[in-house]
């Protein structure tokens, strides 16, 4: 095991790595719960897609271990499945369940392709060392928002509520505000605030597992209030033994493609998905340290996005929507994971998570949203390598860490940071302020981010 995940070379060992693989897994465990909701929604079984979940996040995590050696783990990612279900669901029947898996489906083997020919990886050197940690900065906002939001620590303004509901968005005045916090005698906002203080508490002091234990004991504390729901266990697909034969494999429609609206969709799952599962995976290496030495690390995240682009038809052979890297892998990183070993075991609890399902729902989500608050204030450390001094650099950065939690969208941060470094970059070059120097695939992705902005302004 030393010689093959490189343990001592990567300053950790094989407790650390558990941990960390434990801590990742509990921090995503969520999504075995969330996914089956929201692609049951939109014509999906419930129990094929944890199924789906379940498969899909422990192969796929498993093999990012073996193969990369890497402590990222993937599985469906949200936001991608927000939108798989809102393109069934807002067709009025033009597109089904299999249709959107076959859009899926497509949109992997391009990233296939872009991987294989390297254009994938060549944006790890394209983009400039200020703007890759703003990324990171702005995944550790992102996901420290999304821990404080979905806990209900914030609100939304009912007013607001109604308005997005039909699917439209007003504009703010100075003085305006939708958001507001949250009831504090709430016992979901109690848990949520003593599993912050328990894992702070434990990481000041140094003990190891910080993470996972705060996780663990917060879930105890949860039980005390009464906010673990105990009737999952009686649910009806709450099975304790795996039924595989549930499993909907390559369930695809492959003649709805001469449809001329699912070209849009897998256009819009191949970009969104290639702005996320970059910022996650540079992310990530900047928080492990393999940036530091960059022909390593961009090595390393090229053999990522190649399991990672074979992840995403894989998912929808088993019947689910996107898999991806997860920001939430962070949270094992901050434990010490530093190899695949970390990635492998929290592969394996996916799949053993297909025995235990019922258990799995137990655990409260103000545990894991305590757990990715402390996240986030570990992954903002990385502000400091930002050259705020120098404007060219400064502001597109600072777009990209502002408008990932601000949008709810890693894509949409990225992507305004590459135009306007390429505007900036362009003319202070032009004007000899500054010297910096555009990498042609910079004009190639600040091209299609207009492009995709005006087609969806059009829409």
């Amino acid at each position: 095991m030393e010689h093959f995940f490189k343990l001592k070379e990567n300053g950790t060992n094989i407790r650390t790595e558990i941990m960390a693989g434990l801590t990742t897994f509990m921090a995503m465990a969520y999504i075995l719960a969330v996914n089956p909701n929201i692609l049951s929604g939109a014509g999906g079984d419930w129990y094929q897609v944890f199924l789906a979940t379940a498969i899909a996040g422990g192969v796929m995590t498993i093999l990012m271990g073996l193969f990369v050696n890497f402590p990222v783990a993937l599985a469906p990612g949200m936001g991608l499945n927000a939108f798989f279900a809102t393109v069934i669901l807002g067709s009025q029947g033009e597109f089904t369940f299999q249709m959107a898996l076959t859009a899926v489906f497509i949109s992997g083997m391009i990233f296939l392709v872009l991987t294989l020919t390297k254009v994938r990886q060549m944006m790890v050197t394209a983009i400039p060392d200020s703007m890759k940690h703003a990324i990171t900065v702005g995944i550790g906002l992102f996901i420290a928002f999304l821990g404080i939001k979905n806990s209900g620590l914030l609100t939304i303004a009912l007013e607001a509520n109604q308005n997005y509901a039909k699917g439209g968005f007003e504009k703010l005045l100075y003085f305006e505000t939708v958001f507001g916090l949250g009831d504090l005698f709430d016992p979901q906002i109690i848990t949520l605030l003593f599993g912050l203080i328990l894992i702070s508490i434990l990481m000041v002091i140094g003990v190891r597992g910080a993470i996972l234990f705060g996780i663990l004991g917060t879930t105890l504390f949860g039980m005390a209030l009464g906010i673990v729901d105990f009737g999952v266990l009686s649910a009806a697909d709450a099975r304790w033994l795996p039924d595989l034969t549930q499993v909907r494999f390559a369930d695809f429609d492959f003649k709805a493609i001469a449809s001329a609206g699912i070209v849009t969709v897998v256009l819009t799952f191949t970009f969104v998905e290639l702005f996320d599962t970059f910022g996650t995976l540079v992310g990530t290496a900047n928080r492990a340290g393999f940036m530091k030495d960059k022909e390593k690390g961009t090595k390393k995240i090229g053999k990522a996005m190649l399991v990672d682009a074979i992840g995403v038809s894989a998912g929808a052979l088993v019947g689910t929507s996107t898999v991806t890297a997860y920001v939430e892998s962070s949270a094992g990183v901050a434990q010490g994971g530093r190899t695949g070993l970390t990635s492998v075991v929290t592969g394996v609890c996916f799949l053993l998570a297909l025995f235990i399902a019922p258990v799995i729902l137990l655990i409260p989500s103000a545990a894991t949203n305590a757990a990715l608050i402390v996240v986030g204030v570990l992954m903002i450390q990385s502000v400091r390598e930002i050259d705020f001094k120098d404007m060219v650099l400064a502001i597109p950065s600072f777009l990209t860490i502002v408008l990932m939690p601000f949008t709810s969208s890693i894509a949409n941060g990225i992507s305004f940071g590459i135009v306007t470094y390429v505007i900036l970059a362009t003319v202070g070059r032009v004007s000899g302020k500054s010297e910096h120097k555009v990498h042609w695939l910079m004009w190639v992705l600040a091209i299609l981010v207009v492009v995709r902005f005006v087609l969806l302004g059009i829409e």
